[in-house]
């Protein structure tokens, strides 16, 4: 049990998501981004909504029958060099639920899929501006990984040689 600002405890349930939840996550998603990505979210619902134990993994938190969260992510194997870990490349809250412990549920369950994957490790990765999510993720006890993202824009052309 847990509490949303504002309102009476409420039970939060994290689940597999289903087909009939992609309105809620691309709402959800649209909502912080500004941005509605329907092709997005189907395309992602294609390659993550079939549970899969090893690998992929889509969940959604729901309370009282609304989707009010997602996290999406999966185990990568060796690369650059690191051993297998879990990935989490999405998650989000609807706003008003934020501070309810949702975001905490969805790590959480996606972290013990991880494990139960064999892994020891979960990273993510995110804009270092994006202050939000990044004090959502060091309360989860997340810091700073031995990587450095690299990146050049290419433009119209090619890069040069």
């Amino acid at each position: 049990m847990t509490r949303s600002r504002g309102t009476a405890q409420t039970a939060i349930d994290v689940r597999d998501v289903r087909r009939r939840d992609l309105d809620a996550v691309i709402a959800i998603d649209a909502a912080a981004t500004g941005l509605p990505k329907p092709a997005y979210w189907r395309s992602v619902f294609r390659r993550y909504g079939a549970p899969d134990e090893r690998a992929r993994h889509f969940l959604v938190a729901e309370t009282g029958g609304d989707v009010v969260g997602f996290v999406v992510g999966e185990v990568r194997d060796w690369e650059f060099g690191s051993p297998p870990c879990g990935w989490v490349f999405g998650i989000d809250v609807r706003a008003d639920m934020r501070e309810a412990g949702v975001g905490s549920r969805l790590l959480d369950a996606i972290a013990r899929r991880f494990a139960r994957a064999g892994v020891t490790k979960l990273r993510t990765m995110l804009a270092r501006d994006n202050t939000l999510v990044l004090s959502f993720f060091r309360s989860q006890g997340m810091m700073a990984a031995p990587f450095i993202p690299l990146e050049m824009d290419l433009g119209e052309s090619p890069p040069p040689r």
